[in-house]
């Protein structure tokens, strides 16, 4: 029995680990002086043509969930002062 414990408990921090460590090599070193509003970058994609759900902040980037202008699902990485794409987290099939 605790055999199987400890194995769910590795299963678990694994899971963990690897959800947490993900998004890791995306990030913007950004002063927050130097950040655009949030809403501005919202109102940037949505006329572009995006659906967009949430914006937050994760690693010093805007963190954008949504669908972009050809109706995909996205989850794209966005420089909070030049509002320039660094990255974007590829959606399953």
């Amino acid at each position: 029995m605790k055999y199987a414990s400890l194995i769910s408990i590795a299963l678990v921090l694994a899971a963990t680990a690897s959800t947490s460590f993900a998004h890791g090599d995306i990030s913007c070193d950004v002063p927050k002086a130097e950040w655009k509003p949030q809403m501005d970058l919202q109102r940037k994609l949505i006329s572009e043509g995006w659906r967009v759900r949430q914006v937050k902040v994760d690693n010093g980037c805007y963190e954008v969930y949504g669908f972009d202008d050809k109706g995909s699902r996205a989850e794209v990485y966005f420089n909070p002062k030049t509002f320039e794409k660094v990255g974007e987290v590829k959606q399953g099939s």
